[in-house]
């Protein structure tokens, strides 16, 4: 089966793809938040490879082609945001503190946290750019002595997390004003989050969409600083 997609130039994606419609199917059977499609479409890739006994190596090298779409995937995310210009500039000085405040919300967080459980430099560096798209953060935890696989697996984690709890953390804390819900979402949960904040309205999906973009830069800028302080 190695040999299989090792020498398959789409078995890689056919098998990520099949096992993400899986997961929508169930999503929209069901509609539970905890039945998020990514999340299900990793459970049953995990799955298959173990059943089969595929080496993640062999899997990873057929399924490339996915990886080259995570950054035109982003950049797509500025159309939303083009439609709601108006909006943005009106509510520019709110949406900034908001974005830097999340930017920075997360990197204290993973500095207490690295001190709380005593962890290794490696590991601290590795989970600062957890909360910013794949395509920047893979490359923060390099540059930063990191292991990449693993902030990979993290990030893709919260934006899960993001995703299944968004709606009902809004509520629980009475955001109700789309820009805020949108912003919140982005700067926490990346692109995954983003995609719960465009169910909820155009405007939460493109307050998301900015807010990855600006969360992304400034962690880049941020995870250099704070890098140093653990």
């Amino acid at each position: 089966m190695n040999d299989f997609f090792l020498n398959s130039a789409a078995a890689g994606v056919v098998l990520s793809l099949a096992s993400y419609f899986i997961g929508t199917e169930i999503k929209r059977r069901w509609k539970w938040p905890v039945l998020n499609p990514l999340l299900i479409s990793i459970v049953l890739v995990i799955g298959f490879l173990l059943l089969f006994r595929v080496d993640y190596d062999a899997y990873n090298e057929s399924a490339r082609y996915l990886s080259y779409l995570l950054t035109p995937a982003t950049v797509s995310l500025a159309v939303p945001l083009y439609q709601q210009m108006e909006l943005l500039k009106k509510n520019m000085a709110a949406i900034c503190i908001g974005i830097l405040s999340g930017v920075l919300a997360s990197l204290c967080s993973v500095l207490a946290l690295s001190v709380l459980f005593r962890l290794s430099h490696e590991e601290y560096v590795t989970l600062l750019p957890k909360s910013i798209t794949t395509a920047i953060g893979m490359g923060v935890s390099e540059e930063l002595g990191g292991y990449v696989v693993i902030t990979t697996a993290v990030i893709i984690v919260t934006g899960v997390l993001g995703n299944m709890t968004a709606e009902q953390l809004c509520r629980v804390f009475r955001i109700k004003h789309a820009i805020s819900k949108g912003i919140a979402i982005g700067s926490a949960s990346h692109a995954i989050g983003t995609a719960k904040a465009m169910e909820m309205g155009e405007v939460e999906g493109a307050m998301s969409s900015l807010a990855i973009v600006i969360s992304g830069v400034c962690t880049v800028a941020g995870a250099a600083v704070f890098a140093g302080l653990y």
